[in-house]
């Protein structure tokens, strides 16, 4: 497998998009420090797996996206990509199919990275697999960078052995061992806690048998529950039919009376419509006597406002005979010449009393009589009143002499 073209894109430096063309042969990079030669170092081993943010140079992996200038601003994802020629066939199995390979790491700034190979997605660690298998890697020694050659010379021999090891393209398989012990850790752990699944699933089965034989036990009460529901349905049935059979003969016996009902009925319908029939003339007869009676109570309490208003007569006479009495007494002293007019008035009067006293008649002929008397008993005020008046011009030319 060779190396054929680098591309990068907002890593480090290398803002912009750029294409390292490796051609056969060696391939030099020159330039000042600074430009960015260690840069495309980094980036090769960042993209064939690297993890430590140590080794690239930063604090963190998120330094490796350009963190911008004073005229540029930062970026927030960073991508490198490498294309592998597999001409040769010297690919792992599981990519040797394909003739170029392209693996590419793209990072988003507090995101992580992720692997892509020929636009599929990979682990990080399939990549540095891969990179195992053609004896090459983040870590290989075949990068040498500054003050690597010193560290070979005074490296001790587990470091020199790891040299050897991926010149003898020996060092994939020591990663597919590690990855096999730690399969096999991984596997004993399972097996250990199947042992501890394995006796929760016992206490489980035992759990479950009991559970099964109350569940048997269960069915079998269901059952004989079931056969005596049964019995008992047939047995209500069996009421059922016998209350049915009484409901029948309950119902003919309502229905023969039923019958008698309606014939009656009928017969007090018609009866109805008889009686109904000699209802209008009733009615009038009632409307009839309805009206005679209110006549009768119109004239009733005419008869009775009469007699009120006799009545009141009667006390008004009362009261004038009273005052007349008083008059007369009054007068007796004064008036001598008026003895005549008082006997007369007197005699009026025995026969006012005599006449109240009497009065049994019918209430027109007291109207009349009471109209008789109000009118001599006017005259009588007026002649008073006349003998009053001389009585006064008697007393005034007394006092005149």
């Amino acid at each position: 497998m060779d190396f054929t073209r680098l591309r990068l894109s907002g890593f480090k430096s290398f803002v912009d998009p750029t294409e390292l063309i490796i051609e056969n042969g060696l391939t030099g990079v020159v330039g000042p420090n600074g430009c960015g030669k260690s840069n495309l170092l980094e980036a090769l081993r960042w993209v064939m797996g690297e993890n430590s943010a140590k080794s690239m140079r930063g604090s963190g992996m998120d330094d490796v996206i350009f963190a911008g200038t004073a005229s540029r601003p930062a970026r927030n994802l960073a991508e490198v990509s490498l294309s592998i020629s597999n001409d040769d066939r010297s690919a792992p199995a599981i990519f040797n199919d394909e003739r170029q390979l392209e693996i590419s790491r793209r990072i988003e700034r507090e995101s992580g990275s992720a692997y892509r190979l020929n636009t599929k997605d990979v682990r990080a660690k399939d990549v540095q697999l891969l990179f195992a298998d053609a004896s090459t890697g983040a870590h290989s020694p075949s990068l040498v960078s500054q003050g690597r050659i010193g560290s070979l010379i005074n490296a001790k021999p587990k470091d020199r052995r790891k040299v050897l090891e991926e010149a003898a393209g020996i060092s994939g398989l020591h990663s597919r061992r590690r990855e096999a012990e730690s399969k096999l850790r991984s596997a004993e752990h399972n097996l250990e806690r199947l042992g501890d699944i394995e006796t929760q699933l016992n206490d489980q089965i035992k759990g479950l048998q009991k559970q099964a034989r109350q569940a048997s036990r269960y069915k079998k009460i269901s059952g004989e529950i079931r056969k005596l529901q049964a019995l008992i349905n047939y047995m209500e049935w069996l009421a059922i039919q016998d209350h049915k059979a009484l409901s029948g003969q309950e119902l003919h016996r309502v229905a023969l009376l039923v019958a008698a009902i309606t014939t009656d009925l009928g017969r007090l319908n018609k009866e109805q419509a008889i009686e109904a029939a000699k209802l209008p003339t009733l009615r009038q007869e009632e409307a009839e006597y309805a009206a005679g009676l209110h006549r009768i109570t119109v004239t009733r309490d005419g008869l009775d406002g009469e007699e009120a208003r006799l009545t009141e007569t009667q006390a008004k006479l009362k009261a004038l005979l009273d005052q007349i009495d008083q008059d007369e007494n009054r007068e007796k002293d004064v008036v001598a010449d008026t003895a005549s007019i008082l006997e007369r008035l007197q005699v009026e009067k025995q026969k006012l009393l005599n006449q109240v006293d009497n009065q049994t008649g019918n209430v027109d002929d007291l109207s009349e009589k009471l109209k008789l008397k109000q009118t001599a008993t006017l005259e009588a005020e007026w002649k008073l009143e006349e003998l009053t008046q001389k009585q006064a011009q008697q007393a005034a030319e007394k006092n005149n002499l």
